[in-house]
Protein backbone atom coordinates (compact mmCIF):
# COMPACT_ATOMS: atom_id res chain seq x y z
CA UNK A 1 0.00 0.00 0.00
CA UNK A 2 0.91 3.66 -0.36
CA UNK A 3 2.82 4.76 2.04
CA UNK A 4 0.70 8.03 2.23
CA UNK A 5 -2.39 5.89 3.57
CA UNK A 6 -0.32 4.43 6.46
CA UNK A 7 -1.08 7.19 8.75
CA UNK A 8 -4.87 8.10 8.91
CA UNK A 9 -4.73 11.15 10.96
CA UNK A 10 -2.53 13.39 9.39
CA UNK A 11 -2.23 15.88 6.49
CA UNK A 12 0.41 17.72 4.67
CA UNK A 13 0.13 21.21 4.78
CA UNK A 14 2.56 22.06 2.74
CA UNK A 15 0.58 20.30 -0.27
CA UNK A 16 -2.61 22.20 1.08
CA UNK A 17 -0.87 25.53 0.92
CA UNK A 18 0.76 24.71 -2.71
CA UNK A 19 -2.99 23.23 -3.77
CA UNK A 20 -4.84 26.54 -2.41
CA UNK A 21 -2.46 28.45 -4.42
CA UNK A 22 -2.48 27.06 -7.57
CA UNK A 23 -6.04 26.88 -7.54
CA UNK A 24 -6.78 30.56 -5.96
CA UNK A 25 -3.80 32.45 -7.36
CA UNK A 26 -2.50 30.55 -10.97
CA UNK A 27 -5.66 29.32 -11.90
CA UNK A 28 -8.10 31.46 -12.81
CA UNK A 29 -10.30 29.99 -15.97
CA UNK A 30 -9.91 26.60 -17.77
CA UNK A 31 -7.56 27.76 -20.15
CA UNK A 32 -4.97 27.99 -17.44
CA UNK A 33 -4.83 24.41 -17.03
CA UNK A 34 -1.28 22.95 -18.71
CA UNK A 35 -2.56 19.39 -19.13
CA UNK A 36 -5.68 17.48 -20.17
CA UNK A 37 -6.09 15.71 -16.86
CA UNK A 38 -8.58 18.14 -15.05
CA UNK A 39 -11.14 18.22 -17.98
CA UNK A 40 -14.25 16.26 -19.10
CA UNK A 41 -13.73 14.28 -22.60
CA UNK A 42 -16.63 12.71 -22.28
CA UNK A 43 -19.77 13.71 -24.56
CA UNK A 44 -23.03 15.52 -22.01
CA UNK A 45 -26.66 14.44 -22.54
CA UNK A 46 -29.17 16.38 -23.30
CA UNK A 47 -30.46 16.92 -20.27
CA UNK A 48 -27.19 18.39 -18.48
CA UNK A 49 -26.67 20.32 -21.68
CA UNK A 50 -29.98 21.88 -21.25
CA UNK A 51 -29.33 22.63 -17.60
CA UNK A 52 -25.51 24.70 -18.19
CA UNK A 53 -27.65 26.80 -19.64
CA UNK A 54 -28.97 28.37 -16.39
CA UNK A 55 -25.70 28.51 -15.01
CA UNK A 56 -23.49 31.49 -15.24
CA UNK A 57 -20.60 31.74 -17.86
CA UNK A 58 -18.01 33.24 -14.95
CA UNK A 59 -18.56 29.66 -13.48
CA UNK A 60 -18.77 27.61 -16.49
CA UNK A 61 -15.50 28.66 -17.52
CA UNK A 62 -13.59 28.23 -14.37
CA UNK A 63 -14.51 24.31 -14.42
CA UNK A 64 -11.43 21.87 -13.46
CA UNK A 65 -13.24 18.19 -13.42
CA UNK A 66 -12.22 15.25 -15.22
CA UNK A 67 -16.10 13.22 -15.83
CA UNK A 68 -19.54 13.66 -15.32
CA UNK A 69 -20.38 13.63 -11.91
CA UNK A 70 -24.08 13.36 -12.15
CA UNK A 71 -25.95 9.98 -10.88
CA UNK A 72 -29.52 8.66 -11.34
CA UNK A 73 -32.40 9.37 -9.76
CA UNK A 74 -31.57 12.42 -7.55
CA UNK A 75 -35.00 14.04 -7.23
CA UNK A 76 -35.26 15.60 -3.04
CA UNK A 77 -31.66 13.96 -2.96
CA UNK A 78 -29.02 15.61 0.22
CA UNK A 79 -25.99 15.91 -1.59
CA UNK A 80 -22.24 16.97 -1.23
CA UNK A 81 -20.12 18.24 -3.58
CA UNK A 82 -16.51 17.87 -2.15
CA UNK A 83 -13.82 20.09 -3.50
CA UNK A 84 -16.94 22.02 -5.47
CA UNK A 85 -14.57 25.28 -6.99
CA UNK A 86 -16.79 27.82 -8.03
CA UNK A 87 -19.88 25.49 -7.82
CA UNK A 88 -20.05 24.13 -11.55
CA UNK A 89 -21.68 20.63 -10.81
CA UNK A 90 -23.33 22.11 -6.80
CA UNK A 91 -25.60 24.62 -9.72
CA UNK A 92 -26.07 21.50 -12.07
CA UNK A 93 -26.74 19.11 -9.11
CA UNK A 94 -29.05 21.62 -7.86
CA UNK A 95 -31.52 21.58 -10.65
CA UNK A 96 -31.90 18.18 -10.38
CA UNK A 97 -32.42 17.49 -6.73
CA UNK A 98 -35.42 20.38 -7.19
CA UNK A 99 -36.43 22.60 -4.62
CA UNK A 100 -36.89 19.95 -1.94
CA UNK A 101 -32.98 18.43 -2.50
CA UNK A 102 -30.42 20.52 -1.37
CA UNK A 103 -26.26 20.51 -2.21
CA UNK A 104 -24.09 21.55 -0.04
CA UNK A 105 -20.53 22.63 -2.12
CA UNK A 106 -17.73 22.23 0.14
CA UNK A 107 -13.96 23.95 -1.08
CA UNK A 108 -10.51 25.36 1.08
CA UNK A 109 -9.85 27.37 -1.36
CA UNK A 110 -11.47 30.92 -0.74
CA UNK A 111 -11.32 32.36 -4.09
CA UNK A 112 -13.37 29.83 -5.53
CA UNK A 113 -16.40 29.95 -3.20
CA UNK A 114 -16.50 34.10 -3.50
CA UNK A 115 -17.36 33.21 -7.07
CA UNK A 116 -19.83 30.33 -6.52
CA UNK A 117 -21.37 31.99 -3.57
CA UNK A 118 -21.93 35.25 -5.83
CA UNK A 119 -24.51 33.29 -7.93
CA UNK A 120 -27.00 32.04 -5.21
CA UNK A 121 -29.60 34.12 -5.74
CA UNK A 122 -29.79 34.56 -9.39
CA UNK A 123 -29.41 30.58 -9.49
CA UNK A 124 -32.84 30.60 -6.82
CA UNK A 125 -34.52 33.40 -9.39
CA UNK A 126 -33.46 31.70 -12.84
CA UNK A 127 -35.02 27.83 -11.40
CA UNK A 128 -38.16 29.80 -10.18
CA UNK A 129 -37.23 28.29 -6.44
CA UNK A 130 -38.76 30.24 -3.61
CA UNK A 131 -35.79 29.46 -1.65
CA UNK A 132 -32.22 28.76 -2.33
CA UNK A 133 -31.47 24.89 -2.25
CA UNK A 134 -27.47 25.45 -2.24
CA UNK A 135 -25.06 26.01 0.04
CA UNK A 136 -21.45 26.49 0.29
CA UNK A 137 -18.57 25.98 3.45
CA UNK A 138 -15.25 26.19 3.56
CA UNK A 139 -13.45 23.57 4.81
CA UNK A 140 -10.43 20.96 3.70
CA UNK A 141 -11.95 17.76 2.62
CA UNK A 142 -9.69 15.54 4.77
CA UNK A 143 -11.45 17.55 8.15
CA UNK A 144 -14.88 17.44 7.26
CA UNK A 145 -15.37 16.49 10.70
CA UNK A 146 -14.63 19.84 11.92
CA UNK A 147 -17.83 21.27 9.72
CA UNK A 148 -20.07 19.28 12.41
CA UNK A 149 -21.81 17.60 9.57
CA UNK A 150 -24.42 15.29 10.56
CA UNK A 151 -23.44 11.89 10.21
CA UNK A 152 -24.96 9.31 7.96
CA UNK A 153 -27.19 11.85 6.93
CA UNK A 154 -26.57 12.78 2.93
CA UNK A 155 -27.52 10.20 -0.01
CA UNK A 156 -24.66 10.99 -2.27
CA UNK A 157 -21.92 12.51 -2.08
CA UNK A 158 -20.05 13.54 -5.27
CA UNK A 159 -16.53 14.94 -6.17
CA UNK A 160 -14.64 15.47 -9.70
CA UNK A 161 -10.98 15.42 -10.16
CA UNK A 162 -10.31 16.50 -5.88
CA UNK A 163 -9.38 13.25 -4.17
CA UNK A 164 -6.57 13.17 -6.19
CA UNK A 165 -5.16 16.51 -4.92
CA UNK A 166 -5.68 14.99 -1.03
CA UNK A 167 -2.18 14.06 0.65
CA UNK A 168 -4.69 12.01 2.87
CA UNK A 169 -6.75 10.12 0.52
CA UNK A 170 -7.55 7.27 3.35
CA UNK A 171 -9.12 10.49 5.71
CA UNK A 172 -11.05 11.60 2.89
CA UNK A 173 -12.58 8.27 2.30
CA UNK A 174 -13.56 7.77 6.16
CA UNK A 175 -15.36 11.04 6.31
CA UNK A 176 -17.11 10.18 3.12
CA UNK A 177 -18.33 6.72 4.74
CA UNK A 178 -19.42 8.78 8.01
CA UNK A 179 -21.03 10.94 6.43
CA UNK A 180 -23.28 8.67 4.03
CA UNK A 181 -26.80 7.16 4.91
CA UNK A 182 -27.09 3.12 4.50
CA UNK A 183 -27.33 2.75 0.71
CA UNK A 184 -26.32 5.98 -0.03
CA UNK A 185 -23.49 6.22 -2.29
CA UNK A 186 -19.78 8.01 -3.29
CA UNK A 187 -20.18 8.96 -6.63
CA UNK A 188 -17.08 10.40 -8.55
CA UNK A 189 -14.38 11.13 -10.74
CA UNK A 190 -10.68 11.54 -10.49
CA UNK A 191 -7.09 10.71 -12.03
CA UNK A 192 -5.56 7.08 -11.62
CA UNK A 193 -2.08 5.77 -12.43
CA UNK A 194 -0.87 2.95 -14.08
CA UNK A 195 1.67 2.36 -11.32
CA UNK A 196 2.74 4.18 -7.92
CA UNK A 197 4.03 7.88 -8.30
CA UNK A 198 7.64 8.42 -7.10
CA UNK A 199 8.02 10.39 -4.33
CA UNK A 200 10.09 13.53 -6.59
CA UNK A 201 7.28 13.59 -8.70
CA UNK A 202 5.04 14.25 -6.23
CA UNK A 203 6.78 17.18 -4.99
CA UNK A 204 6.20 19.17 -8.29
CA UNK A 205 4.05 21.43 -7.07
CA UNK A 206 2.64 21.74 -11.37
CA UNK A 207 1.97 18.14 -11.77
CA UNK A 208 0.10 17.82 -8.58
CA UNK A 209 -1.58 21.09 -9.10
CA UNK A 210 -2.74 19.35 -12.66
CA UNK A 211 -3.99 16.36 -11.01
CA UNK A 212 -1.65 13.84 -11.75
CA UNK A 213 1.59 13.31 -9.39
CA UNK A 214 -1.61 12.98 -6.91
CA UNK A 215 -3.31 10.25 -8.80
CA UNK A 216 -3.65 6.62 -6.79
CA UNK A 217 -1.97 3.77 -8.61
CA UNK A 218 -5.75 2.11 -9.53
CA UNK A 219 -4.84 -1.28 -7.21
CA UNK A 220 -3.88 0.85 -4.19
CA UNK A 221 -7.69 2.81 -4.42
CA UNK A 222 -9.50 -0.24 -5.07
CA UNK A 223 -7.50 -1.66 -1.67
CA UNK A 224 -7.89 1.71 0.01
CA UNK A 225 -11.58 1.99 -0.47
CA UNK A 226 -12.55 -1.68 0.79
CA UNK A 227 -10.81 -0.53 4.04
CA UNK A 228 -13.00 2.87 4.36
CA UNK A 229 -16.00 0.25 4.26
CA UNK A 230 -16.48 0.70 0.56
CA UNK A 231 -16.21 -2.81 -0.36
CA UNK A 232 -17.12 -3.62 -4.16
CA UNK A 233 -16.45 -0.07 -6.16
CA UNK A 234 -17.33 -0.33 -9.41
CA UNK A 235 -16.16 1.56 -12.40
CA UNK A 236 -18.21 3.22 -14.14
CA UNK A 237 -16.59 5.15 -17.47
CA UNK A 238 -12.75 5.64 -18.00
CA UNK A 239 -10.81 7.68 -20.53
CA UNK A 240 -6.89 7.84 -20.77
CA UNK A 241 -5.04 11.29 -20.44
CA UNK A 242 -2.48 12.68 -23.26
CA UNK A 243 -1.65 15.04 -20.98
CA UNK A 244 -0.33 16.88 -24.06
CA UNK A 245 2.37 18.87 -22.44
CA UNK A 246 5.69 18.03 -23.87
CA UNK A 247 7.90 19.04 -20.92
CA UNK A 248 5.08 17.63 -18.02
CA UNK A 249 5.42 14.50 -20.56
CA UNK A 250 9.15 14.12 -20.03
CA UNK A 251 8.66 14.39 -16.11
CA UNK A 252 6.17 12.01 -16.12
CA UNK A 253 7.80 9.16 -18.32
CA UNK A 254 6.21 5.78 -18.88
CA UNK A 255 3.82 6.23 -16.15
CA UNK A 256 -0.16 5.70 -18.14
CA UNK A 257 -2.51 8.12 -16.21
CA UNK A 258 -6.43 7.66 -16.73
CA UNK A 259 -9.85 9.59 -16.04
CA UNK A 260 -12.68 7.34 -13.87
CA UNK A 261 -15.96 7.48 -12.71
CA UNK A 262 -16.20 4.96 -9.50
CA UNK A 263 -19.46 4.57 -7.46
CA UNK A 264 -19.24 3.09 -3.79
CA UNK A 265 -22.44 2.34 -1.89
CA UNK A 266 -22.66 2.27 1.70
CA UNK A 267 -23.82 -1.01 3.07
CA UNK A 268 -22.51 -2.22 5.66
CA UNK A 269 -22.30 -5.83 6.37
CA UNK A 270 -24.03 -6.97 3.18
CA UNK A 271 -21.29 -6.73 0.47
CA UNK A 272 -18.69 -9.00 0.15
CA UNK A 273 -15.41 -8.79 -1.23
CA UNK A 274 -16.01 -10.80 -4.44
CA UNK A 275 -19.31 -11.46 -6.58
CA UNK A 276 -21.01 -14.18 -4.94
CA UNK A 277 -23.45 -16.02 -6.66
CA UNK A 278 -26.68 -17.00 -5.03
CA UNK A 279 -29.22 -17.12 -8.16
CA UNK A 280 -30.43 -13.75 -7.76
CA UNK A 281 -31.70 -11.55 -11.12
CA UNK A 282 -33.17 -8.48 -11.08
CA UNK A 283 -35.86 -6.82 -13.86
CA UNK A 284 -35.15 -3.11 -15.23
CA UNK A 285 -38.72 -1.29 -15.18
CA UNK A 286 -37.59 1.34 -17.40
CA UNK A 287 -38.84 3.92 -14.84
CA UNK A 288 -35.35 6.02 -14.18
CA UNK A 289 -35.36 9.07 -15.77
CA UNK A 290 -33.48 9.49 -19.08
CA UNK A 291 -33.23 5.46 -19.44
CA UNK A 292 -36.50 4.60 -20.49
CA UNK A 293 -34.67 1.42 -22.64
CA UNK A 294 -31.93 0.03 -20.19
CA UNK A 295 -29.54 1.78 -17.30
CA UNK A 296 -25.78 1.21 -16.42
CA UNK A 297 -25.32 0.86 -13.04
CA UNK A 298 -21.66 0.41 -14.09
CA UNK A 299 -19.27 -0.09 -17.33
CA UNK A 300 -19.92 -3.80 -17.00
CA UNK A 301 -23.89 -4.27 -15.97
CA UNK A 302 -26.04 -2.69 -18.92
CA UNK A 303 -29.46 -3.87 -17.36
CA UNK A 304 -32.03 -3.41 -20.44
CA UNK A 305 -35.51 -2.43 -19.49
CA UNK A 306 -38.14 -6.10 -18.96
CA UNK A 307 -35.03 -8.68 -19.42
CA UNK A 308 -33.92 -10.89 -16.67
CA UNK A 309 -30.66 -9.75 -15.64
CA UNK A 310 -28.34 -12.25 -13.55
CA UNK A 311 -26.99 -10.81 -11.07
CA UNK A 312 -24.26 -11.43 -7.94
CA UNK A 313 -25.13 -10.90 -3.88
CA UNK A 314 -23.38 -7.62 -4.15
CA UNK A 315 -25.48 -5.95 -7.45
CA UNK A 316 -28.69 -7.18 -5.64
CA UNK A 317 -28.02 -5.79 -2.49
CA UNK A 318 -27.00 -2.54 -3.97
CA UNK A 319 -29.90 -2.35 -5.88
CA UNK A 320 -32.12 -3.35 -3.38
CA UNK A 321 -31.09 -1.22 -0.84
CA UNK A 322 -30.24 2.36 -2.16
CA UNK A 323 -32.52 4.79 -3.95
CA UNK A 324 -33.35 2.50 -6.59
CA UNK A 325 -34.81 -0.22 -5.40
CA UNK A 326 -38.33 1.36 -7.09
CA UNK A 327 -36.59 0.60 -10.41
CA UNK A 328 -36.27 -3.15 -10.46
CA UNK A 329 -37.71 -6.27 -9.80
CA UNK A 330 -35.94 -8.35 -7.51
CA UNK A 331 -36.04 -11.99 -7.83
CA UNK A 332 -34.06 -14.47 -5.58
CA UNK A 333 -32.97 -14.58 -1.72
CA UNK A 334 -29.54 -15.45 -0.25
CA UNK A 335 -30.79 -18.83 0.84
CA UNK A 336 -28.52 -20.64 -1.55
CA UNK A 337 -24.99 -19.91 -2.41
CA UNK A 338 -23.29 -21.88 -5.36
CA UNK A 339 -19.79 -20.05 -5.41
CA UNK A 340 -18.52 -17.15 -7.30
CA UNK A 341 -20.47 -16.12 -9.77
CA UNK A 342 -19.97 -17.57 -13.05
CA UNK A 343 -17.93 -15.27 -15.61
CA UNK A 344 -16.94 -13.10 -12.61
CA UNK A 345 -12.82 -13.00 -12.08
CA UNK A 346 -10.35 -10.21 -11.21
CA UNK A 347 -10.11 -7.78 -13.91
CA UNK A 348 -8.33 -4.76 -14.61
CA UNK A 349 -10.11 -1.35 -14.45
CA UNK A 350 -9.63 0.65 -17.64
CA UNK A 351 -8.74 -2.69 -19.49
CA UNK A 352 -12.38 -3.22 -21.29
CA UNK A 353 -14.80 -0.95 -19.71
CA UNK A 354 -17.07 -0.57 -22.24
CA UNK A 355 -18.05 -4.60 -22.25
CA UNK A 356 -21.58 -4.27 -21.22
CA UNK A 357 -22.44 -7.97 -20.84
CA UNK A 358 -25.68 -9.36 -19.67
CA UNK A 359 -23.40 -11.13 -16.66
CA UNK A 360 -22.73 -9.80 -13.25
CA UNK A 361 -19.21 -8.84 -14.01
Amino acid sequence: MDSETNNSNKIDPSIIKDTQEYYGKILNKSSDLKTNACCTMIKYPDYILNAFKKISDEILGSYYGCGIIIPDCLEGANIIDLGCGTGRDVYLLSQLVGEQGNVLGIDMTREQLDIAEKYIEQHRNVNNYQKSNVNFKQAYIELLPELNLPNNSYDIIVSNCVVNLSSNKELVLKNIYDLLKTGGEFYFSDVYSSQRIPEELKRDKVLWGECLSGALYWNDFIHLAKKCGFMDPRLVTSEPITIQNKELEKKIGHIKFYSATYRLFKLPGLLEPDCEDYGQAVIYKGTIPNNPEYWNLDGHHKIIKNKIFPVCGNTWNMLYHSRFNNHFEFIGNFNNHYGIFDGCGKYIPFADNNNNSNSCC
